[in-house]
């Protein structure tokens, strides 16, 4: 509040204009209800430059929502200044303009303004004189057509004649919104009353609509009646049948919740089940697992300690031998000699093999500084792609901005000759219309700043246009640029790669010296074993007479543990085809439980469809008698007119 009166008072400063007392007075007055949303000044005789400072403060006034402007005296001036504040305001939803004689400017400055608010809802003009002029009251109505926000329009003693009741039925028949309309005590007569009983029949959103004081029959009030009971009856219907809907609707959607809670219920029960059969015959074939692990073993421990009976009845056999045959030891010194021959002529084709590997390392050395070269040669290449690439990109650069410019500069020529011909095309039409019509000043001035707006319009989607152009370029040159980054960044990784499969090869050559020293190492170590092993022999022949004894004592007592253990395993499998049985019976009841929901389904589409078939029937009926009623209608006005016409015949 406090905000609303220092705007006015400095708009009144920057005008040069003294407040009004009485405007002033009336705002300390709502300043100390600061909630208050209303702004009251009827019976207060306001003068233009009040009004356009009001309608100014209005404009971006988010406070007042109930303006009350009754019996203020306004002038035609004034009233187009408060209205054109009124037209970008978006919280006033009232507005009283009650006896303020306002006529066809008037008229045309409320009819403006409802084409452009959006928020206004009320509309009180009792007490004026709005239908004096048709056409002025011709562009009040085209506003009212247009406003999609009125709900409540009072046009009481107005002298709206026949013609102004055609142009509020032509605007009834494309508004939607409009609930409430008042023409009492006007001068309709019976032509009026027609046009809007025609208009009604078209219309679906006026409910209320009175017409008493009007010079209109009686048959044709009693039409006008009637549609209106019939609209009230059907808005009723409507809301009586929305609301079944809803509940069925919402009944339905309860049924389908707990169908829903019942189907879950029943699949957690069956995942349970699932559940606790999975672990059943997972516990169990760890188990089988496990025995046959234990089976296994036995089995590989049986089969070593065969492996180990055979090798100590050949050991066996051996030490017969030469128990019996000491004369072969002259024999076996000779073969002992050819062996060492053998090791002898061995260690030197190990030797030759050594120095073949030398020479191999000496391939490799050659091949790594080939390829040493080879790197040398793609990287110069690369550095060449590279240099040549950049020369690419200046050149596709220099291309793009001179395309750019071009661009740019055949665009101005062709808006500047546009606008030049639009320009001069305006002022041919502006002269002739000023030679023919001086009378009409004010209208053009209002075509003048039309076209200057579509001007300014223009010229902004140009400039919108050449800068998408720019946008479309830049993005194109930046597109460029990231292909060719991506291309120097898959050559830099080539590289890359190929400076590691070098180092992996110097690495390889390293590794191959490491492993001939530790093969020289090795040869010695497994020298010294084989004297070790044959001390050993010696000893082990001794220990396997012992554990051929100790083993077959062991492998009866195993042979009788594996026994009892097939037992259990038969065992076993008994319980396991048990339980599958057990899961086969939960599929059938699974299956059938599924059969009996999809049943219950489709018996509850079955009564929806009902329900629905039963509401278009209803539809059809309140249809049917609509028509019949409209045909009643139509049939009594007929006949009232030719009843009206025959004593003129």
């Amino acid at each position: 509040m406090e905000d609303f009166r220092r705007a006015f008072q400095q708009l009144c400063k920057e005008a040069g204009v003294e407040p009004q007392e009485s405007v002033l007075l009336q705002l300390q007055e709502l300043r100390a209800g600061a909630s208050e949303t209303k702004l009251d000044l009827s019976g207060q005789s306001l003068t233009v430059e009040s009004c356009s400072i009001l309608g100014k403060t209005l404009q971006n006034d988010t406070h007042f929502t109930q303006l009350i402007l009754c019996d203020c005296m306004l002038s035609e001036e004034g009233s187009k200044l408060l209205l054109k504040g009124l037209c970008s305001n978006t919280t006033v939803k009232l507005l009283d303009l009650k006896g303020n004689n306002l006529r066809g400017a008037g008229a045309e400055a409320l009819g403006k303004m409802l084409v452009r608010n959006k928020t206004l809802q009320r509309l009180v003009l009792e007490w004026n004189t709005l239908g004096m002029w048709d056409e002025y009251f011709s562009v009040f109505c085209e506003g009212l057509a247009s406003n999609n926000s009125l709900i409540q329009l009072d046009l009481r003693n107005n002298q709206i004649n026949h013609k102004g009741a055609a142009e509020i039925a032509l605007a009834l028949k494309s508004n939607l919104v409009l609930q409430e309309l008042d023409l009492r005590w006007n001068n309709i007569g019976l032509l009026g009353g027609r046009a809007l009983l025609e208009a009604l029949q078209q219309n679906r959103s006026l409910l209320q609509l009175t017409m008493a004081g009007n010079n209109i029959p009686s048959d044709v009030l009693r039409a006008i009646e009637q549609s209106m009971d019939h609209k009230a009856d059907r808005h009723s219907t409507l809301r009586e049948s929305c609301s079944k809907t809803q509940v069925l609707s919402k009944e339905i959607q309860i049924l389908k919740e707990e169908k829903n809670r019942q189907f879950l219920s029943l699949m957690e029960t069956i995942d349970k089940q699932r559940d606790e059969m999975g672990r059943s015959s997972r516990t169990s074939s760890v188990r089988l697992g496990q025995l046959q692990e234990a089976l296994n073993e036995r089995k590989s421990v049986v089969n070593s300690l065969t492996a180990k009976l055979q090798m100590t009845e050949a050991a066996l056999t051996m030490s017969e031998q030469k128990a019996n045959n000491l004369a072969d030891l002259l024999t076996k010194t000779k073969t002992e000699n050819m062996e060492l021959v053998d090791r002898h002529h061995r260690e030197m084709r190990k030797q030759q093999e050594l120095e073949e590997a030398e020479q191999r390392c000496k391939g490799q050395q050659d091949q790594i500084f080939e390829l040493k070269q080879d790197l040398t040669n793609s990287i110069a290449e690369l550095k060449l792609r590279l240099s040549q690439t950049e020369q690419r990109l200046e050149t596709e650069k220099r291309r793009s901005k001179q395309a750019l410019e071009d661009m740019d500069s055949l665009h101005q020529k062709e808006v500047v000759a546009h606008i030049n011909k639009h320009q001069e095309e305006n002022e041919r039409a502006l002269q002739d219309r000023i030679l023919k019509l001086e009378g009409q000043r004010i209208q053009l001035e209002e075509d003048l700043s039309r076209v200057k707006a579509a001007m300014v319009t223009e010229r902004a989607q140009a400039e919108e246009e050449l800068g998408r152009v720019r946008a479309q370029v830049h993005l194109e040159e930046q597109q460029q640029l990231d292909s060719m980054e991506e291309k120097l960044r898959s050559m830099r990784q080539s590289r890359d790669e190929a400076q590691s499969h070098c180092t992996q090869q110097k690495q390889t050559i390293t590794e191959l010296h490491s492993r001939l020293a530790q093969q020289t190492i090795e040869l010695d170590t497994l020298r010294r074993r084989i004297d070790t092993l044959q001390q050993e022999l010696v000893v082990k022949e001794q220990e396997k007479v012992a554990e051929v004894t100790r083993v077959k004592v062991e492998l009866q007592e195993q042979i009788g543990h594996l026994q009892a253990e097939r037992t259990a395993q038969n065992g076993l499998k008994e319980k396991i085809a048990a339980l599958e049985r057990q899961i086969k019976g939960f599929n059938t009841t699974y299956r059938e439980a599924l059969l009996d929901k999809e049943s219950e389904i489709s018996s509850l589409q079955e009564r929806l469809r009902m329900r629905e078939a039963e509401i278009q029937r209803i539809r059809e009926d309140e249809a049917q008698r609509a028509s019949f009623l409209q045909n009643a209608i139509l049939t009594y006005v007929h006949g009232s007119t030719h009843g009206h016409y025959k004593p003129k015949k």
